[in-house]
């Protein structure tokens, strides 16, 4: 069984595609979780009838998440970003993949939404660092066995790379299993922030993490204010 949890806040546009995109596997038996941050939009309201459970947690992606696995009935947890959608046959794509017991976690390959041919080289360059580094973002759809997830502590209560967090600390108990089915990711940040200098950016807010960057200072220099959403991107 799978629990699908997706942490919201004020995705109210675009939820809805996010959700449908999953309500085949409800039919199989499987959990979809939505855990709102304090959505000030419709977005608990256009979720409601498309999952299985919504709960409210404290705001920030980690925390969000890490709320949802609490109350998860599923032998694998996906983690969803609000603005990606899996695959069709993402569940059995995913119990093939962890079919061999020394696999523990694992990604999907993305594509962005966006029709920009920059965005093309954006995504094969995401799912080739991935391969190479073991290294796996939200993005991605990661999804893990549950009694691994709970063994490592969840996600670490940072503010912002609490995906690379996870990754690193995962990577050590084994490689992550690469589906190559495509996740389609929004590529409105890219569009909106400008392609290239969102590229830039991002590689410099990680390069910094990885030499011991306060994530709450990039945080706050992602969102490019002092309010800095935290968890969402």
């Amino acid at each position: 069984m799978l629990s699908v949890i997706i942490p919201t806040l004020n995705e109210a546009a675009g939820i809805d595609r996010t959700l449908r995109a999953v309500q085949a596997l409800r039919t199989w038996g499987h959990e979809i979780i939505v855990v709102d941050g304090g959505s000030l939009d419709a977005t608990v309201d256009v979720a409601a009838p498309l999952a299985d459970k919504i709960i409210r947690a404290a705001h920030g992606r980690a925390r969000q998440m890490n709320a949802g696995a609490a109350i998860a009935h599923g032998d694998i947890l996906v983690f969803l970003h609000a603005d990606t959608r899996l695959p069709g046959g993402a569940d059995r794509a995913i119990a093939k993949a962890l079919r061999k017991k020394q696999r523990q976690w694992g990604r999907f390959d993305i594509r962005l939404s966006g029709r920009h041919p920059l965005l093309r080289v954006v995504e094969r360059a995401m799912n080739l660092r991935s391969r190479l580094t073991g290294i796996s973002t939200g993005d991605q759809a990661i999804f893990v066995r549950r009694c691994v997830f709970e063994q490592v502590g969840g996600f670490a209560d940072i503010p912002l790379m609490e995906d690379i967090a996870l990754s690193r600390v995962l990577r050590r108990l084994s490689r992550p299993v690469r589906i190559n089915k495509k996740a389609i990711t929004s590529s409105r940040r890219w569009e909106q922030q400008g392609i290239v200098r969102t590229i830039v950016k991002m590689w410099v807010l990680r390069l910094r993490y990885f030499l011991g960057a306060d994530p709450a200072m990039l945080a706050r220099h992602y969102d490019g204010n002092a309010r800095a959403k935290l968890a969402v991107r």
